[in-house]
């Protein structure tokens, strides 16, 4: 059994990022209580329909909209 090539971690380390920011999102999301409750739907659509730049946006904006 060989050790990784360093193109070959990079792959794997983008990879767990791709699934794990958008499960992150979610469950932060579950924990969450917003001003406005159809916040929690709109929120949980992106996040689903564009894991990586929903995410991303969910942990930039909505901090004040809670």
């Amino acid at each position: 059994m060989s050790m990784p090539g360093s193109s070959e971690l990079i792959i794997v380390l983008f990879a767990l990022f791709i699934i794990v920011l958008p499960i992150a999102a979610l469950l932060d999301l579950l924990r969450s209580r917003f001003k406005d409750p159809v916040n929690n739907i709109v929120w949980t659509l992106v996040i689903i329909l564009l894991p990586i730049l929903g995410s991303i946006l969910y942990f930039s904006i909505a901090k004040s909209q809670k």
